[in-house]
């Protein structure tokens, strides 16, 4: 059947269903990158179950477009900043970004490490914006990941915020999968310290989305006092413990409320 298909017109071939299955291909490629961050054409081409030739036409189509990026020291391929263009055409993820730039940037000044921005997008947090801190050790671009919401301190401002129906929609389609020896894999585990992040205003995480990785995040809230994207710091375990560094906690609620009132959040 696989060469069935690839008797197709692919990419080279625009015309009738090849055109609109060369459509549907390249957005399955681009969601695979977006799920695990980069991806090499025989990892994408097995689990497509196409030919890789075919997968290299469409990845060289994408990165003429920037909508992927290929990086040049393993040769895998990840998410472009075409994909940001497109992205950025969205009102209020544009103007999130925007309004909290400033802010993200003076933190990871002040505090030396990496800050995100991260907003829910269907069963994942997504980040959206990054600063890098001076002294970071790591280089990696996390802007377009898809993360777990329950591994991550991002993910747990953002199922903290959401009704019980939806927290239980959400955690039954998606499962708790363990990333690490440290990830939360029980439900009820899960919920209660939920509970503890919207009763102090933070998540935190310690090695349990990457082994090396420790985290806290605070929410953003819009004008209507909802959460719309969660802030986050975070930086290797060996040096940064995020409930030990000093003004750490109060720093990044302040950041998360400064972001917010910029929304039209106004603090009750």
């Amino acid at each position: 059947m696989a060469s069935n298909n690839e008797r197709e017109p692919d990419v080279d071939g625009e015309a009738g269903h090849g055109g609109v299955q060369s459509v549907d291909r390249a957005l399955a490629v681009l969601e695979i990158l977006a799920r695990d961050g980069h991806a090499g054409v025989s990892d994408i081409a097995e689990e497509m179950g196409i030919h890789k030739s075919t997968v290299s036409r469409l990845l060289g189509s994408l990165v003429s477009r920037e909508m992927v990026h290929q990086n040049s020291e393993r040769g895998k391929y990840q998410l472009g900043f075409g994909i940001l263009r497109l992205a950025s055409s969205i009102p209020g993820r544009l103007s999130l970004v925007r309004e909290a730039r400033t802010v993200m940037e003076a933190l990871a000044d002040q505090f030396k490490e990496t800050v995100n921005l991260a907003v829910l997008r269907s069963n994942y947090a997504v980040n959206v914006d990054q600063a890098m801190g001076p002294s970071t050790l790591a280089t990696y671009d996390w802007v377009g990941s898809l993360t777990p919401l329950h591994a991550t301190s991002s993910g747990k401002v953002l199922l903290a915020a959401l009704s019980a129906d939806d927290r239980d929609r959400i955690l039954t389609e998606t499962g708790l999968p363990a990333r690490t020896p440290r990830t939360i894999t029980n439900r009820k585990d899960l919920e209660t310290e939920l509970i503890t992040v919207a009763r102090d205003g933070y998540a935190v995480t310690r090695e349990e989305f990457e082994i090396g990785i420790n985290s806290m995040s605070v929410p953003v809230y819009s004008h209507l006092g909802t959460v719309i994207g969660a802030i986050s710091i975070s930086g290797p375990a060996f040096r940064f413990d995020p409930e030990k560094e000093p003004g750490l906690a109060d720093g990044l609620k302040d950041a998360g409320l400064q972001v917010s009132a910029r929304m039209g959040y106004t603090r009750r």
